[in-house]
């Protein structure tokens, strides 16, 4: 028999049902007050994939302090299929789930973990994954499934949740809000719970003030008696519906023998639902449980403990009077094992304390050390937390609360943090304390926008240190340095690059020889406090250590991505490309999603200047997809750069202003650079130098030292000689020069003839240009030859020397087609009819049939790399991987990855894909 006044809701999870036996992978949250019906349809839709596997999780709110609790609960059937993961999903998942030791993993790549567990399981038969209350789900549990949750598409895996109001994690899958039931319906349901006839006032009153909400029609008339129901005086005002059903509990409860109400306080204290707990933890408190058969059906025993509704077990628990809890708390910490589950039984004795308990806190401690560990940093922070409470001792209160704040930071609770910080400062710190205090204000500052104040927080909490701890205080220099490149101009007063350069020149210096981070903080301050003359060797020497073999995994997960600037800076683009590939594909292995984003930028615009559009756009798209999953804030930098030189006005021009605008709204000044400098070349691929000009003077201007400014000069030169601003482009080509003067690579050298052949005449001038593209013609950076191409062909044309112009503005034509340079290859094809030449308009080579995700998996497909190391690298399950392919090879017309090569070529860039 279906649920009453639930039939649109039921065909619809019915249908779900019926998509993932079909091999379709399907989310959802059913949302709604408490007692609204969400349970009943979950039971519904239980009931209906009874041909499938399904598990089940339920959010308890006393376990939200508990790391990976939620996971537990739904993948503890699975685990089974655990070895069949790739080794360092394996180990991850095992480690979080205490069966093996090892460095904490990153929580993505838990993530990616499970996504891959239940892909294999559903390999084997359909899966239906059910987790019911999700507003109490830890925050670490619920991350990790919302994250699973997003990247689902081929699995034939159904994963529904049901919550009051889902938190921000769940906030981007589809719902269905779930709402009271009809009047007719109501009516009837109200009609089943009260067995006698009701004054039509009173009914209507019932039936209005419920909402049709189905537990508050069952549960409200319940212990009323039908003078009391007939004359409507009994009837409680419904404002708060939970609360008032919660209130209708309570008065059952109140009417159950003593032992029955005990027994359900126990059971409500114990979030794990096992029966064997309960009995022993009864035994102590002297309560039979045979009382069970006394609590109105509000609680059952069977192979789980579970109450009627999650209303009923809050209504057992809030009702009991303090000394009850702490007993309840206290017997069931007795019988949890101190080794199998130590850290629910910390957490039980915790809630027995009746006030600061030292021992206790030091029990909590080591859970929050053990949660850690495991990666569990929500969980880690949450238990400190309930030690700073416990503890007596102020000082300790303080170390405590700074631990718990640091731990909150890491797990992205930056409001947390920040009151935990405010707790650490009213206590007893010491110099380093302090010190710690404002480094930590400064990292939340820094996570919440890459720019604003963070600059300046971070330098004055450098500042502290460099008398306390040299290495800790070069790192938070170093880390200033980053967040003053993003704020650029925009960065608060007193932490601009110049204050903190400035800085960084009189700091206590390390002991020792210098690490790579060493290097690169002196080489970037240098570039501001004596200029790139004296800063390029410093920088040379940090880039070689960053592209060889003795930096650190720490060193290049943390700071490789700023390492690829500095090789922007002297104008080093392999070695910048090798940093960025291996920074990249650390984070990637090792699940840090947040130094993803900006490795992939670097790389993406790495991709833009070696001529590789493609590897560009999918690296482009990664960083978003990085940005929905971890809520970073980071700038659009490779697609930014890929709008300027693609050329595409409409998609550009919006992409670039709403950069613009957020990026100023945020503080991050060097994003706005880059959008400015992205137009400048846009402008010129139209021809439209007026526009080109203003933009590239914005873009130079702002922090002129940087390597923005470089390539902004270098559109500066082109769009003032071309409107006749001779002055204006003498000054760029003179600063051009200064920046790459102490830069001997080709790539600066070719830009910078190919800027002054712009300024220069007669066979000077033709000498330049060919010298332009003899120099960058022995480099990867296809763009800045084809324009070399294409300006020394225009500066043949307007010699009147139409015929000699036709070659090298055949070969800039072909190579911006080649690349997808559609503006410059229209300028090129306008320049070339001008000569007389006869030249049809090209398509430009895309693979645009190709999604991004798709071209993704076939790029790495086409380089060899499995099913199950494409997942691995993109975040996939293999399955889904081979749904991709299935698409790509339909698209392209081939049946096989072998003829993926002819299909899809290779790319002159040389590029790792993303």
């Amino acid at each position: 028999m279906g649920l009453l006044g639930r039939a649109e809701e039921c065909a619809l999870l019915d249908a779900l049902v019926d998509d993932v036996r079909r091999g379709a992978s399907r989310a959802l949250v059913l949302r709604g007050e408490a007692g609204i019906g969400k349970t009943a349809l979950l039971g519904h839709l239980a009931e209906s994939a009874a041909d499938l596997t399904v598990v089940r999780a339920v959010g308890v709110e006393s376990e939200m302090e508990l790391a990976f609790a939620g996971l537990h609960q739904l993948c503890a059937p699975l685990l089974g299929r655990l070895e069949q993961l790739p080794g360092p999903q394996r180990d991850a998942l095992g480690i979080v789930f205490g069966l093996r030791t090892g460095p904490a993993p990153e929580r993505f790549l838990v993530a990616l973990a499970v996504l891959s567990l239940l892909s294999e399981v559903a390999e084997h038969r359909p899966l239906l994954c059910v987790v019911d209350d999700a507003q109490w789900l830890d925050r670490t549990s619920a991350l990790t499934l919302a994250f699973v949750a997003r990247r689902l598409l081929a699995e034939p895996v159904g994963l529904v949740f049901a919550a009051r109001e889902p938190g921000a994690e769940l906030g981007h899958l589809p719902d269905l809000d779930v709402r009271g039931l009809r009047d007719d319906d109501a009516r009837a349901l109200l009609s089943s719970a009260v067995r006698f006839a009701l004054d039509r006032p009173v009914r209507d009153r019932i039936l209005a003030e419920t909402r049709g909400n189905p537990l508050a029609l069952l549960e409200l008339p319940r212990g009323l008696t039908p003078t009391q129901l007939a004359g409507g005086f009994g009837l409680p005002t419904t404002r708060d519906l939970p609360r008032r059903i919660e209130t209708s509990y309570i008065r059952r409860l109140e009417a159950l023998p003593d032992d029955a109400r005990r027994l359900m306080l126990v059971a409500a204290a114990e979030p794990v639902g096992d029966p064997l707990l309960l009995q022993r933890a009864c035994d102590r408190l002297g309560i039979a449980l045979s009382a069970v058969d006394a609590t109105d059906g509000l609680l059952e025993l069977g192979v789980r403990v579970t109450f009627r509704h999650p209303l009923a077990r809050s209504a057992a628990y809030r009702s009991a009077g303090g000394s009850e809890r702490r007993a309840a708390h206290l017997a069931l910490a007795a019988v949890t094992s101190r080794d199998v589950d130590p850290d629910r039984r910390a957490w039980h004795l915790a809630a027995a304390a009746p006030g600061p308990d030292e021992e206790v806190a030091r029990e909590l401690e080591r859970s929050a050390s053990r949660a850690q560990a495991r990666g569990g940093l929500a969980s880690a922070a949450a238990l400190l937390q309930r030690s700073v409470v416990l503890t007596a001792d102020p000082a300790l209160r303080a170390g405590r609360a700074l631990a718990a704040a640091r731990a909150g930071l890491g797990a992205g609770a930056f409001d947390v943090s920040r009151e935990l910080l405010a707790a650490a400062e009213a206590g007893p710190l010491d110099e380093s304390g302090r010190a710690r205090v404002d480094l930590l204000r400064a990292g939340i500052a820094f996570a919440r926008n890459r720019g604003g104040d963070a600059p300046v927080l971070l330098l004055e909490a450098a500042r502290k240190l460099a008398a306390l701890d040299v290495r800790l205080s070069r790192d938070a220099y170093l880390d200033a340095w980053a967040a003053g490149l993003f704020a650029g101009r925009l960065a608060a007063a007193g932490g601009n690059l110049l204050d903190i350069s400035r800085a960084v020149a009189t700091a206590p210096r390390p002991v020792g020889p210098p690490l790579p981070c060493d290097l690169l903080l002196d080489g970037l301050a240098l570039v501001f406090t004596a200029g790139h003359s004296v800063a390029a060797p410093v920088l040379g020497r940090a880039v070689a250590a960053f592209a060889g073999a003795e930096v650190s995994a720490a060193e290049l997960l943390r700071w490789g991505w700023l390492a690829t600037r500095a090789a922007n800076l002297v104008w080093d683009y392999d070695r910048g490309l090798q940093i960025g590939t291996r920074a990249a594909r650390l984070a990637r292995d090792s699940g840090a999603l947040d130094v993803l984003a900006a490795a992939d930028n670097a790389l993406g615009q790495a991709a833009v200047f070696g001529g590789d559009f493609a590897g560009a756009a999918l690296l482009a798209s990664e960083v978003d997809a990085v940005k929905a999953a971890t809520g970073s804030r980071i700038g659009p930098y490779a697609a930014i750069a890929l709008a300027g030189f693609r050329g595409r006005q409409a998609g550009a021009a919006a992409l670039i202003s709403g950069v613009i605008a957020e990026a100023t709204a945020g503080g991050q000044g060097t994003a706005v650079q880059y959008a400015q400098w992205a137009n400048s070349v846009l402008m010129n691929g139209l021809g439209r130098y007026d526009e080109a000009l203003a933009s590239a003077v914005e873009a130079s201007e702002q922090v002129p030292e940087l390597f923005v400014t470089s390539w902004a000069l270098s559109e500066l030169v082109e769009a003032a000689s071309r409107t006749g601003h001779a002055e204006v482009a003498r000054d760029a080509l003179a600063r051009l020069g200064e920046q790459r003067a102490a830069s001997d690579t080709g790539w600066a050298a070719g830009v910078h003839v190919r800027s002054r052949a712009l300024l220069s005449e007669g066979a000077a001038a033709e000498h330049l240009y060919r010298q332009a593209i003899d120099l960058l013609g022995r480099t990867r950076l296809r763009p800045e030859l084809a324009r070399a191409h294409l300006l020394y062909g225009e500066w043949l044309r307007r010699a009147s020397r139409r015929v000699d112009a036709r070659a090298p503005l055949h070969a800039a034509h072909a190579s911006f087609v080649r690349i997808g340079m559609e503006a410059f290859a229209e300028r090129a094809r306008g320049e070339l009819r001008a000569t007389g030449a006869k030249v049809r308009k090209r398509v430009v080579e895309t693979r645009e049939d190709l999604t991004a995700q798709e071209m993704q998996v076939a790029r790495l497909a086409r380089d060899g790399l499995s099913n199950p190391e494409i997942g691995a690298r993109l975040f996939l399950s293999p399955r889904t991987v081979e749904w991709h392919l299935r698409k790509v090879f339909a698209k392209l017309g081939i049946h096989s990855r072998q003829e993926l090569a002819r299909a899809l070529p290779g790319s002159d860039s040389e590029l790792v894909p993303a």
